[in-house]
């Protein structure tokens, strides 16, 4: 498990007053008339569930079709998915992590909310919570229960800590049964909650 350091600042009381910042401006723009609530929660939406989280799954799909990509995301990703040129600069360092059918990997962040929103979008409201930031770490196979998810007791875990300089992404296995689909097709099935560990690709 990696070692969390925040150097000196304090990321949890910043992210907190950007969120102040944020609210403020949303509550003027909307009392003065030029901002649809409706509309930021579809803009918010997009960019939690589909934007972000499909520029990491169309990583993953190529991964998964194409070795040489897959040897050299799981080397370098920051490198890797800047190459691909369709996902904007990624944190200082994000790291691949794979999952197999002897380990299963799961992030984290204990200290605040570190998360590599470039290619998964914006952090789920479970992601930032402090259940699961503390137990994720403690109890994962019962937090891993509670998103359905049961392996096989043989199943090592292990849990990775986001900080602000390094972020990490879970390369999901392929589902069985999708040898003969495209690539863009593969990246339909992959989730976000995969990609953090909490999860599994669809069936084909």
């Amino acid at each position: 498990m990696s070692t969390h350091s925040h150097d000196d600042h304090d990321h949890g009381s910043e992210l907190g007053e950007m969120q102040l910042r944020v609210r403020a401006l949303e509550t003027i723009l909307t009392e003065k008339g030029y901002v649809d609530p409706k509309a930021l929660d579809l803009i918010i939406e997009a960019y939690e569930t589909k934007i972000g989280p499909r520029n990491g799954a169309r990583v993953v799909a190529k991964a998964w079709v194409d070795p040489e990509f897959k040897r050299r995301l799981l080397a370098d990703g920051s490198a890797a998915v800047a190459a691909l040129g369709h996902v904007s600069r990624v944190g200082d360092h994000l790291v691949v992590v794979e999952n197999t059918p002897q380990v299963h990997n799961m992030v984290v962040c204990t200290l605040c909310s570190c998360y590599p929103w470039e290619v998964l979008g914006l952090p789920p409201v479970w992601y930032k919570a402090a259940p699961y930031r503390s137990r994720a770490v403690k109890d994962p196979r019962g937090v891993l229960a509670d998103f359905g998810i049961t392996l096989p007791k043989e199943t090592e875990i292990r849990v990775w800590d986001s900080t602000a300089e390094t972020r990490f992404l879970v390369l999901p296995m392929r589902p069985a049964g999708t040898e003969r689909l495209s690539e863009d097709r593969l990246a339909d099935l992959v989730t976000r909650d995969s990609m953090i560990g909490t999860g599994f690709p669809k069936n084909a």
